[in-house]
């Protein structure tokens, strides 16, 4: 098991990863975009998504599956849609300009919606909706993404891990923000046990046989074969209503696929039917509301502000004092971040290290 941390700090782990994106091609307008997105993650507390993901950026340019330069274009437009081609580039790029596009057009209308089609990885989810968030409105961000989660009564891995992102801005210190898979657990966290050498809880995946998986360096290796899946929220079966989260994974599907013309569940997979390697085409679904179009923004962020309050203040379960509400503890934690740093432990240290030396990037030898 991997124990020794190292706190890097944050402008040093920013920094790296604006000089690996510009060294894989990236413009440096838009390195800075997939940066923040990725920085946002570690200073959030969601490993999964941050530096951790870095090497899988590098692996995918590399491979010739995602698109340094491919720069997204708006293929069909009205007043208060729009549908984006995000031509295999990055993805953090293509749904950073969508949700400033929904943004904008909800100044103006009150609501913006936005979909893309051929896109890849964008990070977390909770990054667009917080955009549309400081911008005094609410926000939601949809996405496919590889097969994982089985549906409820089977054990094949059909549809992605779907997260559903929710922002809203309130009177508090925090914007309410949910970010969640439509899974248990997502992949990334899978990844970040592997890489700490830990396993994973039993009722997070099962094998095609049903049974619960806890070698997390096994399940990665068994979910592209399709002998291992993630469980919906809820888990196996009907009895803590596993059919619900399976449910909002297909929600999330469709939302993401049927209206932006993208690809769906196995096609996804990231390979042609000669078993080629191709861009995995995923679909994402952004929504902007402007507060101001139907009640005043200081009355809204104080309703939602009041919600926040009553529910932390609710009556405490035994042997628990506090009670977070959505975006809490992420606020917390990046306060944290930024004054301790970025936690590395060895086997992402590898990782890192094996990315600065192959795109020869200098200056970062006393960090990793």
């Amino acid at each position: 098991m991997v124990t020794e941390i190292t706190q890097i700090p944050v402008d040093v782990i920013q920094n790296f990863m604006i000089d690996t994106f510009k060294a894989l091609g990236v413009s440096d307008e838009d390195a800075r975009v997939c940066a923040d997105v990725l920085i946002t993650s570690d200073l959030r507390g969601i490993e999964s998504h941050g530096i951790g993901r870095l090497k899988y950026y590098y692996d995918r340019i590399a491979a010739g599956i995602q698109f340094p330069t491919a720069k997204w274009e708006i293929v069909k437009e009205t007043e208060t849609t729009a549908v984006i081609d995000g031509h295999h580039g990055m993805g953090h790029v293509a749904a950073y300009h969508a949700m400033q596009l929904a943004i904008k057009k909800a100044k103006q209308y009150g609501v913006g919606v936005v979909t893309v089609r051929n896109g890849t990885h964008f990070g977390i989810a909770g990054y667009y909706p917080l955009m549309a968030a400081r911008e005094g409105m609410m926000g939601f961000t949809f996405t496919n993404a590889r097969p994982s989660i089985a549906p409820t009564f089977s054990t094949e891995p059909m549809l992605g891990t779907n997260p559903i992102a929710f922002a809203a801005p309130s009177d508090m210190d925090y914007p309410f923000c949910f970010d969640g898979a439509t899974s248990i657990c997502q992949r990334g966290k899978i990844e970040v046990a592997a890489r700490a050498e830990k396993p994973v809880p039993e009722g997070w995946v099962i094998g095609a046989d049903g049974e619960s998986m806890t070698d997390p360096a096994q399940i990665l290796v068994e979910i592209p074969k399709f002998q291992a899946a993630l469980l919906p929220l809820g888990g196996a079966g009907e009895t803590l209503a596993g059919y619900k989260g399976y449910d909002l994974a297909t929600m999330v599907e469709i939302l993401s696929a049927s209206l932006s013309g993208a690809m769906f569940m196995k096609g996804l997979m990231g390979f042609d039917d000669e078993g080629n390697k191709r861009p995995h085409m995923l679909g994402h679904f952004f929504l902007a509301m402007d507060i101001e179009h139907f009640i005043p923004l200081d009355v809204s962020r104080k309703i939602t502000g009041d919600i926040m309050r009553a529910l932390q203040n609710a009556r405490k379960a035994p042997g628990y004092d506090r009670i977070y509400v959505a975006g809490e503890k992420e606020y917390e934690k990046a306060a944290y971040i930024r004054e301790h740093g970025v936690p590395i432990n060895p086997n992402l240290r590898n990782d890192l290290m094996f990315v600065r030396d192959a795109l020869k990037i200098e200056g970062y030898e006393a960090y990793f």
